[in-house]
């Protein structure tokens, strides 16, 4: 039995739920009468109604109560200040916008006919997998959990809180990139003036793109002089107050400024821009720079005669390749985001799942030779850690075929994808149709043979977390590890280019040739077995992978280590069964000849991972139709993964070849004399510098 104590301060017996199914309980309830029922009663609502008015009055006075959040004085963190009136919509500026024409029109794709992809994602999670940007409308993408990354407030720009930036924005120039970036300025000189930092990578190889840009400025400033008619604000707060600023900056092994103060001398600009000398360290500190540039300029974001910031600021980097201090990523990030300095870059695609390409290298000097060579350039790869099982590689760079990724180097994608930017891989000879030919690279661009639909590569885009964030990431999935594991492991050759001929003369001639070819296949196999047992462990959370991009990455690796360990130990097999004897159909026959076949004749086991193999890969192929990964799984499925014998004949005494002069006995003729005169002098040539 429990007690209810009343506002008298006395105690009345309370019978609880099992009492009240006693008999003593019925008889305690009998002796009250109705009198005390009723006083009772009304004592509890009385009561009741007295403690909801004193609840009812503290929560009023909480929210009367001023709450005030601690500021950081050091940080600009920019809101959209309260419409005390309705501005006027210019209708002029919106129509200032980017286009797919020709570069006579403004536009990300000005000297370009193909698709941009826009990769662009608000949603910070685990899965990086993203729909199709043209299957949605904005409201039904995500919100970005910032809190798990980053302690301090920020904001890219006024009305972009939380904007995560575009990461696969393609284009063939990097004139139709600053039409682009043109844009993005207007929209932000109609909040307040602007300041833009164009910071230029100083190597040789950017000497093509350096003078594409510079002849674009115009088009900067023709645009702002629309923006200037049509009242926008940036040119109404401060008749004063020179509207856009513009300062240069270079990066090689250190960091240059070529602007002591900002300027708006558009003749200025440009002439700096051409007169920016040439750093062959071959070193590119980009992040450096960028940390740098956002130190010195960060009085701009700040203003203490009102709320808002003193000017907006943008930074566009140009550059061709990845950077050589990532471990300065972090604080660029973070500086970046701290003043709310969006970070546009002007790039290069990165090769799928590498970290090389090769760049056609036209010396600059005519007074040396012209001829193309082609330089090693660091241009990726698109992910932080490798994600691309290496199967299948010769060793030797220039036979390795490179396909574009669909994104840019993963540091700088990163970088602008976190500060809201947009990252443009600009490639001149972009074809999204067929593949691109070596003679028609145009100079100082990467040689790459395959580009892909920017739609389709929306969906794949790479995870761009902080380092912590993507091992924990890859650690929390079996087949994101394996993947991870895998692709880490040293080059898979299988064989590249195996015997398959074998002239019969003798049954120890035959057996030893046969042995000495199952020894050099013998030393593929250990890496390969390895390799199927590291990615094993992923198989059982494939149904279950979400995201595209790991799915496909997967089923890729899975599939062609199969395929290539099957067909390297079916060699090894076909070999074996050789040395055993066999027997010629044709009694003119003295050699066997080991083809591709679909058929495997040696093993049950090597039937059932063929089998695996194949499901695969064709998966690929179906489920990620116009990818990197289709293209590469397809190609594996166009090779036979087994062997089978056939018999042929060879001609054991051949006539001798027929060489010049054996017909009359008389030596070839000498050339002219003169031969040696006539020849036309070439010009020297020069080592190609580093890039």
């Amino acid at each position: 039995m429990s007690t209810q104590q009343n506002p008298d301060q006395t105690t009345t017996p309370v019978p609880t739920n099992d009492e009240s199914a006693d008999q003593d309980a019925a008889a305690w309830d009998n002796d009250i009468s109705e009198e005390e029922e009723s006083f009772f009663e009304n004592r509890e609502t009385t009561a009741l109604i007295g403690s909801m008015l004193v609840h009812l009055i503290i929560v009023l006075t909480l929210a009367l109560v001023p709450l005030r959040a601690p500021f950081d004085e050091e940080a600009v963190v920019i809101v959209s200040p309260p419409q005390y009136e309705q501005e006027k919509i210019e209708e002029i500026i919106d129509e200032v916008t980017y286009s797919d024409l020709p570069q006579v029109k403004v536009g990300a794709n000005s000297v370009a006919d193909s698709e941009m992809a826009e990769a662009s994602a608000e949603m910070f999670a685990e899965v990086s997998e993203i729909p199709n940007p043209i299957d949605l409308e904005p409201t039904d993408l995500g919100q970005i959990m910032v809190d798990k990354m980053f302690q301090d407030a920020v904001a890219p720009l006024d009305k972009l809180t939380n904007q995560k930036g575009k990461v696969g924005q393609g284009t063939e120039g990097a004139a139709g990139a600053v039409d682009r970036i043109t844009f993005e300025i207007l929209k932000m000189l109609e909040e307040r003036p602007t300041m833009v930092v164009w910071l230029f990578d100083q190597s040789g190889s950017l000497h093509r793109q350096r003078r594409e840009i510079r002849d674009r400025f115009d088009r900067i400033y023709t645009e702002l002089g629309i923006a200037e008619q049509s009242g926008a604000k940036g040119f109404r707060k401060n008749a004063n107050e020179v509207p856009l600023l513009t300062s240069i900056v270079g990066f090689g092994s250190g960091v240059n400024l070529f602007t002591e103060e900002p300027t708006d001398d558009l003749n200025e600009i440009k002439s700096i821009v051409d007169n920016i000398e040439v750093d062959s360290s071959g070193e590119e500190k980009v992040f450096s720079a960028i940390s740098s540039a956002a130190d010195k300029y960060k009085s701009l974001r700040r203003n203490r005669s009102s709320r808002g910031p003193q000017r907006n600021l943008l930074f566009v980097v140009v550059t061709d390749e990845r950077g050589d201090d990532p471990n300065m990523l972090e604080v660029a990030v973070d500086d970046c985001r701290k003043w709310g300095i969006p970070v546009y870059v002007i790039g290069v695609p990165a090769p799928f799942g590498r970290e090389h390409s090769l760049v056609k290298y036209v010396d600059p000097d005519p007074k040396y030779d012209q001829s193309p060579q082609w330089a090693q350039v660091d241009q990726g790869p698109e992910t932080f850690l490798p994600e691309r099982v290496q199967v299948g590689f010769t060793g030797n760079f220039e036979q390795e075929p490179v396909i574009d990724s669909g994104f840019g180097p993963y540091a700088l994608t990163r970088l602008c994808y976190e500060t809201g930017g947009i990252y443009f891989t600009v490639h001149p000879n972009r074809n999204v149709s067929r593949q691109v030919r070596r003679n028609e690279i145009d100079e100082y661009a990467s040689d790459m043979k395959y580009f892909f639909d920017p739609n389709a590569m929306g969906r794949y885009r790479p995870d761009y977390l902080a380092p912590e964030d993507y091992v924990s990431m890859v650690k929390a999935s079996p087949l994101r590890s394996a993947l991870v594991n895998a692709a880490q492991m040293r080059p898979a050759t299988g064989i590249t280019r195996p015997r398959t001929r074998f002239v019969k003369t003798g049954e120890a001639q035959l057996v030893g040739e046969l042995t000495t070819a199952q020894q050099d296949a013998a030393k593929l196999e250990p890496t390969l077995i390895r390799m199927a047992d590291v990615l094993e462990p992923g198989m059982a959370s494939r149904d279950t992978e979400e995201s595209l991009r790991w799915k496909a990455g997967f089923d890729l690796a899975m599939g062609r280590v199969l395929a290539q360990k099957v067909r390297t130990e079916t060699y090894n097999a076909m070999l074996a069964k050789a040395k055993r004897g066999m027997n010629f159909e044709d009694e003119n026959s003295n050699t066997w000849v080991l083809v591709p076949s679909d058929e495997i004749s040696v093993g049950s086991k090597w039937v059932s991972e063929a089998k695996k193999a194949r499901e695969l890969l064709q998966s690929v192929v179906t489920q990620h139709a116009g990818t990197p990964w289709a293209l590469l799984a397809k190609q594996e499925l166009d090779v036979s993964i087994g062997w089978e014998w056939k018999e042929e004949q060879t001609e054991m005494n051949p006539p001798a070849p027929n060489r010049p002069g054996n017909n009359n006995n008389n030596p070839p003729p000498r050339p002219p004399s003169d031969d040696k005169a006539r020849m036309i002098k070439k010009a020297p040539k020069r080592p190609i510098p580093k890039l």
